[in-house]
Protein backbone atom coordinates (compact mmCIF):
# COMPACT_ATOMS: atom_id res chain seq x y z
CA UNK A 1 0.00 0.00 0.00
CA UNK A 2 1.83 3.59 -0.92
CA UNK A 3 2.29 5.74 2.19
CA UNK A 4 1.06 9.63 1.91
CA UNK A 5 4.29 10.43 1.10
CA UNK A 6 4.43 8.54 -2.26
CA UNK A 7 0.87 9.74 -2.82
CA UNK A 8 1.11 13.59 -2.32
CA UNK A 9 5.14 13.96 -2.48
CA UNK A 10 6.95 16.82 -0.38
CA UNK A 11 5.76 20.07 0.23
CA UNK A 12 9.03 20.97 1.06
CA UNK A 13 11.65 20.44 -1.41
CA UNK A 14 14.86 18.40 -0.46
CA UNK A 15 18.13 19.62 -1.67
CA UNK A 16 21.87 18.56 -1.20
CA UNK A 17 22.57 22.19 -1.58
CA UNK A 18 21.02 25.84 -1.43
CA UNK A 19 19.78 27.11 -4.50
CA UNK A 20 21.67 29.50 -6.99
CA UNK A 21 19.10 31.99 -7.60
CA UNK A 22 15.92 31.26 -4.83
CA UNK A 23 13.33 33.70 -4.87
CA UNK A 24 11.74 35.26 -1.50
CA UNK A 25 9.00 32.83 -0.09
CA UNK A 26 10.94 29.76 -1.23
CA UNK A 27 11.80 27.28 1.37
CA UNK A 28 13.88 24.03 1.17
CA UNK A 29 15.78 20.90 3.23
CA UNK A 30 19.33 21.18 3.16
CA UNK A 31 20.08 17.44 3.58
CA UNK A 32 23.88 18.63 3.86
CA UNK A 33 23.59 21.40 6.17
CA UNK A 34 20.65 19.65 8.05
CA UNK A 35 18.85 22.68 8.31
CA UNK A 36 15.52 24.25 6.76
CA UNK A 37 15.95 27.01 4.91
CA UNK A 38 14.44 29.66 2.96
CA UNK A 39 14.82 33.32 1.60
CA UNK A 40 13.25 36.63 3.86
CA UNK A 41 13.22 40.45 2.10
CA UNK A 42 15.70 41.81 5.09
CA UNK A 43 15.89 45.49 5.70
CA UNK A 44 18.79 47.13 6.48
CA UNK A 45 20.61 47.08 9.70
CA UNK A 46 23.48 47.48 11.45
CA UNK A 47 24.23 45.32 14.66
CA UNK A 48 26.67 45.98 17.10
CA UNK A 49 30.04 43.70 17.57
CA UNK A 50 33.10 42.83 20.01
CA UNK A 51 34.83 45.64 21.36
CA UNK A 52 38.41 46.20 20.59
CA UNK A 53 40.54 46.16 23.83
CA UNK A 54 41.56 49.86 23.71
CA UNK A 55 40.83 53.40 21.66
CA UNK A 56 42.28 53.76 18.63
CA UNK A 57 41.65 57.82 17.47
CA UNK A 58 43.28 58.39 14.40
CA UNK A 59 43.99 54.97 14.25
CA UNK A 60 44.35 52.61 11.06
CA UNK A 61 42.75 49.36 9.75
CA UNK A 62 42.50 46.75 7.04
CA UNK A 63 40.36 43.66 6.28
CA UNK A 64 36.29 43.00 6.31
CA UNK A 65 34.02 41.99 8.65
CA UNK A 66 35.50 38.09 8.68
CA UNK A 67 38.79 39.06 9.19
CA UNK A 68 40.70 42.48 10.49
CA UNK A 69 43.71 44.37 11.66
CA UNK A 70 43.11 47.63 13.31
CA UNK A 71 46.72 49.27 14.22
CA UNK A 72 48.48 52.65 15.61
CA UNK A 73 46.36 55.57 16.86
CA UNK A 74 45.96 57.39 20.06
CA UNK A 75 44.57 55.70 22.98
CA UNK A 76 45.10 59.16 24.39
CA UNK A 77 42.47 61.88 25.62
CA UNK A 78 42.81 63.67 23.94
CA UNK A 79 44.57 63.39 20.99
CA UNK A 80 47.13 63.09 19.51
CA UNK A 81 48.92 61.61 22.48
CA UNK A 82 50.42 59.24 22.94
CA UNK A 83 51.78 58.12 19.37
CA UNK A 84 50.53 53.94 19.56
CA UNK A 85 52.34 51.04 17.72
CA UNK A 86 49.37 48.31 19.12
CA UNK A 87 47.76 46.12 16.64
CA UNK A 88 45.05 44.17 17.41
CA UNK A 89 43.45 41.01 14.95
CA UNK A 90 39.68 40.14 14.56
CA UNK A 91 39.01 36.48 13.41
CA UNK A 92 35.31 37.13 13.10
CA UNK A 93 34.50 36.62 16.47
CA UNK A 94 36.77 38.75 18.76
CA UNK A 95 39.68 40.96 18.72
CA UNK A 96 43.17 39.90 19.77
CA UNK A 97 46.89 41.42 20.32
CA UNK A 98 49.15 40.79 17.73
CA UNK A 99 52.28 41.88 16.52
CA UNK A 100 53.18 45.78 17.18
CA UNK A 101 53.76 48.36 14.04
CA UNK A 102 57.00 49.05 13.21
CA UNK A 103 57.08 52.69 14.78
CA UNK A 104 54.22 54.68 16.66
CA UNK A 105 51.77 56.89 14.99
CA UNK A 106 48.58 58.12 13.59
CA UNK A 107 46.64 59.56 10.99
CA UNK A 108 47.84 56.40 8.41
CA UNK A 109 46.11 54.57 5.42
CA UNK A 110 45.09 50.86 5.75
CA UNK A 111 44.37 48.64 3.05
CA UNK A 112 43.97 44.77 1.95
CA UNK A 113 42.90 41.92 4.00
CA UNK A 114 43.73 40.24 7.47
CA UNK A 115 45.72 37.49 5.38
CA UNK A 116 47.69 40.29 3.45
CA UNK A 117 47.70 44.07 3.45
CA UNK A 118 49.44 47.52 3.82
CA UNK A 119 49.76 50.44 6.32
CA UNK A 120 50.50 53.56 4.75
CA UNK A 121 52.59 56.56 5.71
CA UNK A 122 50.95 58.54 8.83
CA UNK A 123 52.11 61.04 11.70
CA UNK A 124 55.08 59.25 13.37
CA UNK A 125 56.61 61.27 16.79
CA UNK A 126 58.45 64.09 14.07
CA UNK A 127 55.91 64.69 11.54
CA UNK A 128 53.99 63.00 8.39
CA UNK A 129 56.24 59.98 7.36
CA UNK A 130 56.65 58.25 4.22
CA UNK A 131 57.32 54.79 6.02
CA UNK A 132 55.21 52.08 4.48
CA UNK A 133 54.57 48.20 5.79
CA UNK A 134 52.92 44.98 4.75
CA UNK A 135 50.69 43.04 7.22
CA UNK A 136 51.81 39.35 6.18
CA UNK A 137 48.83 38.15 8.28
CA UNK A 138 51.13 37.38 11.15
CA UNK A 139 52.96 40.02 11.19
CA UNK A 140 54.52 43.49 9.60
CA UNK A 141 57.43 44.03 7.36
CA UNK A 142 58.51 46.88 5.98
CA UNK A 143 58.48 48.07 2.24
CA UNK A 144 59.34 50.39 -0.45
CA UNK A 145 58.97 53.90 1.11
CA UNK A 146 55.56 56.16 -0.52
CA UNK A 147 57.27 59.01 -2.48
CA UNK A 148 55.54 61.71 -0.36
CA UNK A 149 55.56 62.19 3.58
CA UNK A 150 51.89 62.59 4.25
CA UNK A 151 49.49 62.07 7.15
CA UNK A 152 45.53 61.73 6.70
CA UNK A 153 45.60 60.09 3.23
CA UNK A 154 43.53 57.04 1.94
CA UNK A 155 43.86 53.74 0.89
CA UNK A 156 42.41 51.39 -1.36
CA UNK A 157 42.54 47.57 -2.86
CA UNK A 158 45.05 44.68 -2.65
CA UNK A 159 48.96 44.58 -0.88
CA UNK A 160 49.07 43.62 -4.67
CA UNK A 161 47.17 46.49 -6.51
CA UNK A 162 46.40 49.00 -4.42
CA UNK A 163 45.79 53.22 -4.69
CA UNK A 164 46.93 55.61 -2.00
CA UNK A 165 45.12 59.31 -2.38
CA UNK A 166 44.22 62.40 -1.03
CA UNK A 167 46.33 63.31 2.53
CA UNK A 168 48.33 66.55 4.34
CA UNK A 169 51.55 66.62 3.13
CA UNK A 170 55.13 67.81 4.73
CA UNK A 171 55.44 69.75 7.98
CA UNK A 172 53.01 72.14 7.20
CA UNK A 173 50.58 69.38 6.54
CA UNK A 174 48.89 70.88 3.35
CA UNK A 175 46.18 69.18 1.66
CA UNK A 176 47.20 67.46 -1.43
CA UNK A 177 45.36 65.69 -4.65
CA UNK A 178 48.25 62.96 -5.31
CA UNK A 179 47.46 59.53 -6.16
CA UNK A 180 50.18 56.80 -6.06
CA UNK A 181 49.71 52.98 -6.80
CA UNK A 182 51.49 49.89 -5.61
CA UNK A 183 52.23 46.78 -7.15
CA UNK A 184 53.15 44.52 -4.87
CA UNK A 185 57.04 45.99 -4.77
CA UNK A 186 57.15 49.47 -6.06
CA UNK A 187 54.88 52.57 -5.52
CA UNK A 188 54.58 54.76 -9.04
CA UNK A 189 52.68 58.23 -9.11
CA UNK A 190 49.13 58.67 -11.07
CA UNK A 191 46.79 61.21 -12.28
CA UNK A 192 45.91 63.87 -9.45
CA UNK A 193 42.67 63.86 -7.81
CA UNK A 194 40.32 66.55 -9.17
CA UNK A 195 39.48 68.24 -5.46
CA UNK A 196 42.98 67.63 -2.81
CA UNK A 197 41.03 66.44 0.35
CA UNK A 198 42.56 65.02 4.01
CA UNK A 199 40.65 61.89 5.62
CA UNK A 200 38.10 60.83 2.59
CA UNK A 201 36.63 57.57 2.06
CA UNK A 202 37.17 55.33 -0.30
CA UNK A 203 36.64 51.61 -1.97
CA UNK A 204 37.07 49.65 -5.02
CA UNK A 205 40.32 48.33 -7.04
CA UNK A 206 43.39 50.08 -7.93
CA UNK A 207 41.63 50.60 -11.57
CA UNK A 208 37.86 51.00 -10.55
CA UNK A 209 37.61 53.33 -6.99
CA UNK A 210 35.39 55.62 -5.64
CA UNK A 211 36.35 58.45 -3.31
CA UNK A 212 34.28 60.43 -1.22
CA UNK A 213 34.12 63.00 1.74
CA UNK A 214 37.30 64.73 2.85
CA UNK A 215 38.19 68.04 4.59
CA UNK A 216 40.84 70.78 3.81
CA UNK A 217 39.51 71.90 0.59
CA UNK A 218 40.99 75.73 0.34
CA UNK A 219 38.20 78.39 0.15
CA UNK A 220 35.64 75.54 1.01
CA UNK A 221 33.88 75.87 4.16
CA UNK A 222 33.01 72.95 6.27
CA UNK A 223 30.49 70.97 5.57
CA UNK A 224 30.16 71.35 1.90
CA UNK A 225 33.72 70.29 1.51
CA UNK A 226 33.03 66.71 3.02
CA UNK A 227 30.48 66.43 0.10
CA UNK A 228 32.44 65.97 -3.23
CA UNK A 229 32.86 62.03 -4.40
CA UNK A 230 35.13 61.39 -7.23
CA UNK A 231 35.79 57.75 -9.47
CA UNK A 232 39.05 56.43 -10.41
CA UNK A 233 39.32 54.29 -13.81
CA UNK A 234 42.87 53.67 -13.32
CA UNK A 235 44.21 56.23 -14.78
CA UNK A 236 42.40 59.42 -14.53
CA UNK A 237 39.96 61.09 -11.73
CA UNK A 238 36.52 62.24 -12.50
CA UNK A 239 34.08 64.01 -10.08
CA UNK A 240 30.82 62.32 -9.77
CA UNK A 241 27.26 63.34 -7.96
CA UNK A 242 27.84 64.57 -4.36
CA UNK A 243 27.29 62.48 -1.40
CA UNK A 244 23.70 62.97 0.56
CA UNK A 245 25.08 63.68 4.01
CA UNK A 246 28.66 65.51 3.79
CA UNK A 247 30.86 63.81 5.91
CA UNK A 248 34.82 66.24 6.43
CA UNK A 249 36.66 63.38 9.06
CA UNK A 250 37.22 59.93 8.81
CA UNK A 251 34.31 58.17 7.09
CA UNK A 252 34.20 54.63 5.95
CA UNK A 253 32.96 53.02 2.54
CA UNK A 254 32.96 49.31 1.50
CA UNK A 255 31.78 47.70 -2.12
CA UNK A 256 32.59 47.99 -5.43
CA UNK A 257 32.74 51.20 -7.68
CA UNK A 258 29.17 50.17 -8.62
CA UNK A 259 27.52 48.70 -5.62
CA UNK A 260 28.96 50.02 -2.08
CA UNK A 261 27.89 52.25 1.11
CA UNK A 262 29.48 55.36 3.02
CA UNK A 263 29.27 55.40 6.71
CA UNK A 264 30.13 56.70 9.35
CA UNK A 265 32.78 59.79 9.44
CA UNK A 266 31.48 63.02 11.07
CA UNK A 267 30.53 66.93 10.21
CA UNK A 268 29.65 70.08 11.65
CA UNK A 269 27.60 69.86 14.61
CA UNK A 270 29.04 66.01 15.05
CA UNK A 271 29.10 62.76 14.16
CA UNK A 272 26.98 61.03 11.00
CA UNK A 273 24.47 58.53 11.73
CA UNK A 274 23.05 57.94 8.38
CA UNK A 275 24.63 55.10 5.91
CA UNK A 276 24.85 55.88 2.40
CA UNK A 277 24.43 53.60 -0.72
CA UNK A 278 26.11 54.45 -4.03
CA UNK A 279 24.56 52.42 -7.49
CA UNK A 280 27.71 54.07 -9.67
CA UNK A 281 26.21 57.67 -10.17
CA UNK A 282 24.07 58.74 -6.94
CA UNK A 283 24.43 58.66 -3.25
CA UNK A 284 21.20 58.08 -1.52
CA UNK A 285 20.22 57.56 2.11
CA UNK A 286 19.85 53.61 3.70
CA UNK A 287 16.35 53.58 5.68
CA UNK A 288 16.64 52.30 8.94
CA UNK A 289 20.39 51.95 8.68
CA UNK A 290 21.17 54.35 11.36
CA UNK A 291 24.72 53.45 12.60
CA UNK A 292 25.08 52.33 16.50
CA UNK A 293 28.26 53.73 17.24
CA UNK A 294 28.91 56.89 14.57
CA UNK A 295 32.34 58.82 13.97
CA UNK A 296 35.37 57.17 12.16
CA UNK A 297 35.32 54.62 10.27
CA UNK A 298 39.35 53.08 10.52
CA UNK A 299 38.33 49.55 8.79
CA UNK A 300 37.18 49.92 5.54
CA UNK A 301 35.70 46.94 3.16
CA UNK A 302 38.78 46.92 0.64
CA UNK A 303 40.36 44.51 -1.38
CA UNK A 304 37.90 42.73 -2.32
CA UNK A 305 34.70 42.76 -5.39
CA UNK A 306 32.82 40.69 -2.67
CA UNK A 307 29.32 42.14 -2.31
CA UNK A 308 29.22 45.09 0.35
CA UNK A 309 27.23 43.15 2.71
CA UNK A 310 28.25 42.10 5.91
CA UNK A 311 30.36 45.51 6.34
CA UNK A 312 32.34 46.32 8.78
CA UNK A 313 32.72 49.29 10.81
CA UNK A 314 34.88 49.77 13.81
CA UNK A 315 34.78 53.09 15.32
CA UNK A 316 38.48 54.44 17.31
CA UNK A 317 36.85 55.87 20.04
CA UNK A 318 35.47 54.69 22.09
CA UNK A 319 36.14 51.17 20.77
CA UNK A 320 32.84 49.60 19.41
CA UNK A 321 32.46 47.39 16.30
CA UNK A 322 29.22 47.29 14.04
CA UNK A 323 28.21 45.09 11.07
CA UNK A 324 26.27 46.22 8.31
CA UNK A 325 23.40 43.66 6.76
CA UNK A 326 22.22 45.55 3.06
CA UNK A 327 18.67 45.37 2.37
CA UNK A 328 17.33 42.91 0.14
CA UNK A 329 16.53 39.19 -0.41
CA UNK A 330 18.90 36.52 2.09
CA UNK A 331 19.32 33.27 2.54
CA UNK A 332 18.60 32.46 6.21
CA UNK A 333 18.31 28.77 8.10
CA UNK A 334 14.45 28.27 9.98
CA UNK A 335 14.42 27.36 13.38
CA UNK A 336 11.85 26.82 15.90
CA UNK A 337 12.30 29.98 17.93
Amino acid sequence: MATYQEIKGNNIPIRSADPSNPIVGEIWYNTTTRALKGVINQTAAWTTGPNTSRTYNSGSGLGNYDGAVIFQGSDGSPAPNPYSSETEEYTGSAWTSAPSYPFGGRDGAGTGLATSGLGICGHGSSGPVTTCNEWTGSGWTGIPANPTPQRSNSALGIETAALNFGGGEGAGETTIAKTQEYNGSSWTNGNNMNTGRKNAGGTGTQTAAIAAGGSGFPGTPEPGQGGLAEEYDGTSWANTNNVVNPRNSEAGMTGVQTDSILYGGSSPPGPITATEAYNGTCFSNISGATIPNPGGGYIQGNGTTSPLSPAYHVRGGPNGTATFTAPGPATVTITSS
